[in-house]
């Protein structure tokens, strides 16, 4: 059965970072409420700037330094205002996926000694169980033909072109590192391969 994808409501959203268009959208596999921010003429068009960000509570809604999170998320608004359309679709796979309660208990090992990575799999998951059928599903629903992703990230880049998606560009959305947060992105770096150039450049 092919997984059904509900855009329900489009309302306009005004920001510090300009006028957005929010889609608001049912699904059939997970039942989320997943969202996707739009900006400016996209419909039927190439090389898209389109950041696909993971929910991150503790980041984006309290500012935790713990992470980088909130920090892309405003910046990656501020990208695509700049180029006057874009989108950011906001899926709720928080902790890289395995939820707000393990990603509590994962920083709790964190704290012991363990990195990110290290601290998911003792819980028993993957290092990042994030999936991006949903985000495949929104993009096409939009009717974009080619996109710019706005990542750090070569796994997501090579998920969303296994689930059909053509990436045109990528566009590096770094954040500079902060004392909480530098153990972090320096894992991520290493161990996930992520392009995070000034972490590796840091001092451990």
């Amino acid at each position: 059965m092919k997984p059904l994808l509900e855009d329900l409501v489009q309302t306009p959203i005004p920001t510090r970072h300009g006028e957005f268009i929010l889609h608001y959208y049912s699904n059939s596999l997970d039942r989320k409420e997943h969202i996707a921010l739009v900006k400016g003429d996209i419909k039927d068009q190439e090389n898209v700037p389109v950041r696909i960000h993971s929910e991150c509570f503790t980041g984006d809604v309290l500012g935790s330094r713990r992470c980088d999170c909130g920090e892309q998320l405003d910046m990656a608004m501020q990208l695509i205002d700049q180029a006057g359309r874009g989108v950011l679709i906001y899926l709720r796979q928080e902790g890289r996926g395995i939820g707000l309660l393990k990603k509590l208990q994962a920083y709790n090992l964190q704290d012991q000694g363990m990195d990110t990575v290290d601290a998911n799999l003792h819980l028993g998951y993957q290092a990042d169980e994030r999936e991006y059928g949903i985000a495949a599903l929104i993009l096409a629903s939009l009717g974009i033909k080619s996109i710019a992703l706005i990542t750090n990230n070569p796994e997501k880049i090579e998920g969303l072109k296994k689930l059909g998606i053509t990436i045109t560009d990528r566009i590096p959305i770094e954040i500079k590192a902060n004392d909480d947060n530098l153990g972090y992105l320096q894992t991520k770096a290493k161990k996930m391969a992520h392009w995070l150039f000034q972490a590796q450049n840091e001092q451990d």
